[in-house]
């Protein structure tokens, strides 16, 4: 009698450890602080070319990101990936904890950067990287703020998302709104 109690007692116990589990999944808005969230960071010398296997407009998964600091007309920087396309972020997203709110008909026009494997930097200090749960895929953040590719932006080195509805902005280097205009 006491062996199947303590057999029942451990089956409720493994149940409630799967469904907890399961509920962490679900998590949209994940820490990018956390050790399991981050991901793998490496950094890339200073001459080297672009890494293929950017992540497309569709919104499909890259192996390798590179994101890099680029100058800009009027002085300052701000952070491409590999192909030279402006990433930006979102004012009502949040840094700390990460957490992305762009969803939805959002994400048709800012296409979240999405990592699954290693991330290259350029000129950006890998410390500030991170990713956060989107969907059962990792995004991108950089000081916390989750990173997005503008639709709108067509070639390398443009900003036309900048300023957009007064919230969305090229990021800098440390994460930071970039001042330059669009």
């Amino acid at each position: 009698m006491i062996q199947h109690r303590i057999v029942l007692a451990s089956a409720a116990g493994l149940v409630c450890a799967f469904l907890l589990a399961a509920c962490d999944s679900m998590n949209s808005g994940a820490s990018g602080t956390s050790a399991a969230g981050v991901a793998p960071v490496t950094s890339a010398p200073a001459t080297s070319a672009p890494v293929g296997g950017e992540a497309s407009g569709s919104g499909r998964t890259a192996s390798t990101v590179t994101v890099r600091a680029e100058a800009v007309k009027g002085g300052g920087s701000v952070v491409t990936d590999g192909k030279g396309a402006t990433l930006y972020r979102y004012d009502k997203d949040r840094p700390n904890p990460s957490r992305w709110t762009c969803a939805g008909a959002c994400v048709k026009t800012w296409i979240p950067v999405i990592v699954s494997d290693s991330v290259q930097t350029v000129g950006v200090d890998k410390s500030l990287l991170g990713t956060v749960h989107r969907g059962g895929r990792k995004q991108l953040t950089l000081g916390g703020w989750p990173l997005y590719r503008y639709v709108g932006d067509t070639g390398a080195g443009q900003l036309n998302g900048q300023g957009r509805g007064g919230q969305w902005y090229a990021v800098t280097p440390a994460g930071g709104q970039a001042a330059v205009t669009g």
